[in-house]
């Protein structure tokens, strides 16, 4: 896979395995396969239990998933990831790693859901259980502190640096980029959102959840996991299904102002990675003919 970021750290094979018998000689000899990556991890099946999690830049975000994914597991109905072992920054790879347990299941997609309405209303419910959890201590101070988990008016700017860049890549993209700046700026007149801050997963995008049997099954990557208000958690759910979305928003009561706040988060799916990851580009291009059709009124049903 191509490098994504400037201080991106390469894995292979070999290395991974050079890593085990440093630090866990006793898996050193399972049979190891390149299980994917996303934007900030690469991953390593492990044997048939486990999966090797290597972040891509040397800040990664790791441990937020390691401190808080089993506090947070006994509150949320669906698997969240299970650490067992953590590995060192070393010589050879200068950022902590983890083994977590491998989670079966899919990406949810037309050949896994078995009825979207179902799976927005589900995704609704753990939404509304992970806000719930209880704090446990933690605080937006303690590294907690996302940029969208925010009042919309503290990320003008990176939603503007999102939308030139939108605008930079011209007719290729085949949008109304006009159309969705109104949607950012008539959200950014709402009143401030009044909700208490509570927990954000801040990625809810169909990457990061796995279906079993046609439902929702698990939630993966917690490294944008964060204190905040819930317009920004909302967002990804513009990359589903008309129905899906139509479900998620009634399950969870949205009324319509926090709706357009969602709108407007969503708009700013960030064109940083259209040379570099394709699939992400196409999945953010999905999100924003999403967020055009419903403030239109034309992406219900």
């Amino acid at each position: 896979m191509p490098a994504l970021h400037a201080d991106e750290i390469p894995t292979t094979p070999a290395l991974v395995r050079e890593l085990l018998a440093a630090q866990m000689p006793e898996w050193a000899g399972l049979p190891l396969r390149y299980a994917g990556a996303g934007t900030d991890n690469t991953m390593y099946r492990l044997g048939e239990e486990y999966v090797v999690r290597l972040p891509r830049t040397p800040a990664g975000t790791l441990e937020r998933e390691l401190t808080w994914a089993p506090r947070l597991a006994p509150h949320v109905g669906a698997l969240l990831p299970e650490p067992v072992r953590r590995g060192a920054p070393s010589a050879r790879f200068p950022a902590p790693w983890c083994v977590l347990r491998w989670l079966d299941g899919a990406e949810p997609g037309p050949g896994t859901v078995r009825d979207w309405a179902t799976f927005g209303t589900d995704l609704a419910t753990f939404v509304r259980e992970l806000r719930g959890a209880p704090l446990m201590g933690a605080r937006r101070a303690d590294g907690l502190s996302w940029y969208r988990g925010g009042q919309l008016h503290g990320i003008t700017a990176e939603a503007e640096a999102a939308l030139d860049g939108c605008a930079a890549l011209g007719d290729v993209l085949a949008l109304d980029l006009a159309a969705l700046r109104e949607v950012w700026e008539a959200a950014l007149a709402l009143p401030d959102a009044a909700s208490p801050e509570g927990w954000l997963h801040g990625d809810l995008r169909p990457a990061n959840l796995l279906v079993q049997d046609g439902a929702l099954h698990a939630v993966l990557d917690f490294g944008t996991l964060s204190l905040g208000l819930p317009d920004a958690e909302h967002a990804p759910v513009f990359d589903l299904p008309p129905r899906a979305r139509t479900a998620y928003r009634e399950a969870l009561a949205l009324d319509d102002t926090t709706w357009a706040r969602a709108l407007a988060v969503a708009a700013m799916a960030v064109p940083y990675y259209w040379s570099t990851l394709p699939d992400f580009a196409a999945e953010s291009l999905t999100r924003l003919r999403n967020v055009l059709a419903d403030a239109a009124g034309t992406g219900t049903g």
